[in-house]
């Protein structure tokens, strides 16, 4: 394979590879190293993955402001891996003020060593007062809009970790071209999302399918004997390039390597629903069996928002963490998102479950779980994922 399809980006009208370069893996360090901290065994394996990436046809490169090391070190490589054709696109968070924002504008092109971004994606609309700070008179938006006048930045959308109903507002706010966000097999609740994205002809990039996706790099013996014969990746890829409403998805690499499996997912994308049908059946059927029809019909019903239950305790993200646990055994993911609860500020809001008979009593828990057909149970599921899972918390890098 030469060169990857291609697909309307929305509104942009860029024919975007349905792969993309995600740069949030190949870089040495989440800390923004000085530059003579970085070592050549780190620039080399950047260097190489990215010249495969250019010589397979992954004209979509991505980085943000904060994954540490990854603008400059992807700032050093792209000279000595031109693309005549590149889409190079940075990610810069909200500020309250503008001119914090437009000086972090002004570092993320000076670490690339380019004077423009094809495409600048406000990083991390996860709250109502992040839209405001980029919408409102005098926000972050207008040093984008004089950007894109003096030809500095392309096209303008956003990425987020947010509510469903938040990322929909912010789509139909009009002024965004294009929109990254997470949704995949595992996670499918952003689905208004995406369809509010497809009325206002936005491009859509789905984020870290991969990792995010249920850490598919490092699958349990359960998900790759469920998902035979193809692998958790390539399947998890197949679902999400079938639906025509997404144009492409992020492809996380840390070594050359890394791009081998979704090159195979879109060598299969043609025979995708033959592939697909029958290992989203053994993938459902593994789950009623494993967790009963009832609970699986039915747990999400009645259960209050992080905000609204004590400690902040997320009981969404936490029952949703063990019914991955119970069908499919992904520890490994629902350990590290039950560690970012609580440390990993708006970016995974609300807390996990070790304040549970410690701030927070079983009395108090029961006392919001009245609308929940599972409140008698729901204590004891949170206490055996606490038991799996807890240990030393994470703690995302990029936060801000």
């Amino acid at each position: 394979m030469n060169t990857l399809p291609t697909r309307r980006f929305g509104r942009t009208e860029l024919a975007m590879p349905v792969l993309s370069l995600g740069g949030m893996r190949f870089q040495q360090s989440w800390s923004d190293v000085p530059a003579d901290e970085i070592t050549q065994d780190s620039q080399d394996n950047l260097n190489a993955t990215l010249a495969r990436a250019v010589g397979l046809g992954f004209h979509h490169v991505e980085t943000a402001r904060h994954y540490g090391s990854s603008e400059r070190q992807l700032g050093w490589a792209m000279p000595n891996q031109p693309d005549a054709q590149r889409i190079l696109q940075s990610k810069v968070p909200p500020r309250e003020d503008p001119a914090v924002f437009e000086d972090e504008l002004e570092l993320s092109c000076t670490r690339l060593g380019s004077d423009r971004l094809d495409l600048l994606a406000i990083h991390g609309i996860n709250r109502p007062e992040h839209l405001d700070q980029t919408l409102r008179p005098g926000g972050c938006m207008e040093v984008v809009r004089r950007w894109q006048r003096e030809g500095r930045v392309g096209h303008v959308g956003f990425s987020t970790h947010g509510p469903t109903d938040l990322i929909a507002e912010s789509c139909a706010s009009g002024a965004f071209d294009y929109v990254n966000l997470h949704w995949y097999y595992i996670r499918q609740d952003n689905d208004p999302a995406l369809e509010q994205a497809r009325r206002q002809d936005m491009g859509v990039f789905i984020i870290s399918p991969t990792d995010k996706g249920g850490h598919l790099h490092s699958p349990s013996d359960r998900l790759l004997e469920l998902c035979a014969p193809l692998h958790p990746i390539v399947f998890n890829d197949l679902f999400c390039l079938s639906d025509p409403r997404v144009h492409t998805i992020s492809v996380g690499a840390a070594r050359p390597s890394d791009l081998d499996l979704h090159l195979e997912a879109l060598e299969r994308l043609p025979e995708a629903r033959a592939l697909m049908d029958p290992i989203d059946a053994r993938l459902r059927a593994a789950a009623r069996e494993a967790l009963g029809a009832p609970w699986s019909d039915s747990w999400h019903v009645g259960l209050p928002s992080w905000q609204d239950t004590p400690g902040q305790i997320n009981l969404p993200v936490l029952l949703w963490l063990h019914n991955l646990l119970e069908a499919w055994d992904l520890s490994s993911f629902a350990q590290a998102r039950y560690r970012l609860l609580g440390n990993g500020g708006h970016w995974f809001p609300g807390a996990n479950a070790d304040g549970l008979d410690h701030s927070v009593s079983e009395a108090d828990l029961l006392a919001v779980l009245g609308q929940s057909p599972w409140a008698a149970r729901i204590p004891a599921i949170l206490r055996t994922l606490r038991d799996r899972l807890a240990g030393a918390p994470e703690r995302r890098l990029t936060q801000d």
